[in-house]
């Protein structure tokens, strides 16, 4: 497994070591060249010849001190500017070397804490899209991974805290890395349809339970996606357009639609399945706690059938296995998640 790289607060301490070390040279060889010009006479050149042949311990011996005053400076610019270039370059090797060390143990560390993750989301890719997925993640409190290459990216996210894999997310092993075989969604959102493409093929094949939404940059591409295994596929360009034209014609209705995807706003949709063991198990919506209470609004129900009852009424008897999508109070929202596990 290849190391990750390096956070960015050890970046740069070895940046700023790294640069210490360089000046510390260059002041040794800018301090031996004037005390030769001084001494000597020489040129500035022949100067900066002799200094720097001195702290390379080269020696070609064309061009030497001929004073006493010269010999003297010569051997105490030899102890003094040859130690420092050793000890500055020995510095830097060493440095190096802790870096290396430090990438590939982080790296070890955050693989075992990978292979513990269960029930979790896959993130294949942190441009544009993934990111504004990874702070919903985030936000709702999700267990997630990222999977992506660039270096710049990788470095951002481990900085966050942020389980992040620098991989291909095409490849099969890749996948796999980031716990595919026991994942509870994956989302494609690479810019490129095809690696798209590539990667719900994949990993539908190791995952068949798994939930999978993929980018489609082309609208052409969308039943391509489908038939590869993407439970959903979400083109922007589509969205983006439609609600430009909502926006246009229906303001009233974007600017709601805008309110509740507000982060900022206590007001969110969301899925609730109701299990067997539910309170609300065979009882009319009229005879629960949902409305009365909770003051959270059913806004269809999905039947195990499939079948879709839209703006269902206080008659409407709830099932094993029905699927509520509501809208309310994040707080009522938790409450009833609660009350339709049966985790009363």
């Amino acid at each position: 497994m290849s190391s990750l790289p390096l956070s960015r607060r050890q970046g740069k301490k070895l940046r700023r070591r790294m640069i210490y070390l360089l000046l510390a040279i260059t002041v040794a060889i800018v301090l031996g060249t004037l005390g030769f010009h001084l001494i000597e006479g020489w040129t500035l050149i022949n100067s900066l010849y002799v200094a720097v042949q001195t702290v390379t311990t080269v020696g070609y011996g064309d061009v030497s001190p001929s004073t006493q005053s010269g010999r003297a400076f010569a051997i105490l610019f030899m102890l003094v500017g040859v130690g420092t270039v050793f000890y500055a370059l020995t510095s830097i090797v060493q440095a190096v070397v802790e870096s290396e060390v430090l990438a590939t143990l982080g790296s070890r560390r955050r693989y075992r804490e990978l292979k513990k993750v269960k029930n979790h989301f896959i993130i294949c890719g942190a441009g544009r899209i993934g990111s504004r997925i990874i702070r919903e993640l985030q936000r709702l409190k999700a267990h997630f991974i990222v999977i992506e290459q660039d270096a710049q990216k990788i470095a951002d996210l481990t900085e966050r805290g942020i389980h992040v894999l620098g991989r291909d997310a095409t490849l099969e092993e890749s996948l796999k890395e980031a716990g595919v075989e026991h994942a509870r969604g994956l989302a494609a959102c690479l810019p490129d349809d095809a690696d798209n493409l590539y990667v719900v093929l994949t990993a539908r094949d190791l995952n068949r339970e798994m939930h999978i939404v993929a980018r489609a940059v082309e609208e052409q591409a969308e039943p391509k996606l489908i038939r590869a295994g993407a439970n959903r596929v979400v083109a922007p360009t589509i969205i983006g357009s439609h609600r430009m034209a909502q926006a246009l014609i229906k303001p009233a209705v974007a600017d709601f639609m805008d309110s509740i995807a507000a982060e900022n706003l206590d007001l969110g949709f969301e899925q609730v399945e109701v299990s067997a063991n539910s309170i609300y198990v065979g009882k009319k919506l009229s005879d629960t706690n949902i409305r009365s209470e909770l003051d959270a609004v059913i806004i269809a129900i999905r039947k195990k059938s499939g079948e879709i009852i839209y703006h269902p009424t206080g008659e409407s008897v709830l099932d094993s296995d029905d699927m509520l999508i509501v809208i309310g109070r994040n707080s009522s929202l938790l409450r009833l998640a609660q009350f339709a596990r049966g985790a009363t």
